[in-house]
Parts: C-alpha cells; structure tokens; sequence
C-alpha cells in the first residue's frame, strides 16, 4: 500500500445517497453532523476545483430526495447527479461508473450515507479496478454502530484507506498558506464544534 498523499489535481469526490429519507436511518451518527460533512466535501471539492460526482438511489422511495442543499454548493453537478433505479452497487450502474471514469482520476475519496451499503460495496469494485480509495468514515454512518464498524474494517481489509472529513481536507490543503489552503481553512472552521 502506498503512502502518497491524495491531492487536488490526481484525486475526485464521489458522494453516494446523501438522501434524507437514508440519512435518518444511519443512526450510527446523528443527522445534522452527517449532513454538515457531506456538504463541507462538496464545499472542499468546489473550492479546489476537483472532480465531485454525486449519486441517489430511488428518490421518489422511502430514500427520500438528496439533500437539496447539494443544489446551492455544487448546482451543476446536482442538476446531473445519477439517479440509480435499484443497483446497491453505485459503480454496477452504468451511468455512475461512466461517470467516474469520466473525471480521469484514479484515486477516489469516497463517502456514502451508510458505510454499511451505500459505500462498502462500491469501493470494493473500486478498488478491484485498480483504484486508490480513501473513505471519509465520518460523512457516513450506518443504522448501529456494529454495522458501522464491521463495514469499516471490511473495506481497509480490502486496501482502502479510512479518513475523516477533517483529514482529508487537509491532506487536500497540505499548506494552509498555499491557495489551497486558504480555500478549505474556513470550511474546515465551519467542522469545529460549536
């Protein structure tokens, strides 16, 4: 496994089913939290002008739309986000999986709504096509903490790396002088705990 750093320019964010039906089953992290560091992901990726592909899964169900909030940080990428009719798997679904390949990057910072569905299964695929992944655990929950953490382990088992949001903003930031890092320090302010 390699220790290089992800950066603006070889990495994409893939956000999966940040859906608020979904997200009021992953019980594993409480709602507000879940939305603040999905949304403050998509903030980092605008800001550095990255690749950020956003998926849902039957919106019109019980999964509920995605959060609309999404629209007002990345609108272009909200209005053609790929709504999945039923594949668990995001990168079984075509239009996802050409979407991923279509940003050009192969390392992958990935976060679902359930680590314990929404992501596992995708970064498995991931990874056996020869992807480098890193997942933001804490962008994600599950419905128990269990499930959460056995999910956890089976995808660092299989190479991906675990981060979190505050992680892997930084590490995207590497300089907080550098222009990279004055755009990520006020989301990164907008994490800390009131």
């Amino acid at each position: 496994m390699t220790t290089t750093l992800f950066t603006p320019n070889d990495a994409a964010i893939l956000l999966i089913d940040h859906q608020v039906g979904t997200m009021r089953w992953a019980a594993s992290t409480p709602f507000e939290e879940l939305k603040t560091r999905a949304l403050a992901l998509a903030r980092g990726a605008k800001s550095l002008e990255m690749p950020l592909v956003l998926t849902s899964s039957l919106e019109e169900q019980a999964q509920g739309p995605l959060l609309s909030d999404f629209a007002d940080i990345a609108p272009e990428e909200y209005a053609g986000r790929i709504r999945r009719q039923g594949a668990v798997d995001a990168l079984q679904d075509p239009a996802f999986a050409a979407a991923v390949e279509a940003t050009g990057r192969r390392n992958l910072i990935v976060a679902g709504v359930t680590n314990d569905v929404c992501t596992v299964y995708p970064v498995l695929t991931a990874l056996r096509q020869g992807y480098r992944v890193q997942v933001v655990a804490d962008a994600g929950a599950s419905i128990t903490k269990d499930a959460d953490d056995i999910a956890l382990r089976r995808m660092e088992r299989a190479g991906a790396d675990i981060t979190s949001t505050n992680q892997v903003l930084a590490e995207l930031a590497a300089d907080w002088a550098s222009p990279s890092g004055q755009k990520v320090l006020p989301i990164m302010f907008d994490l800390i705990p009131a």
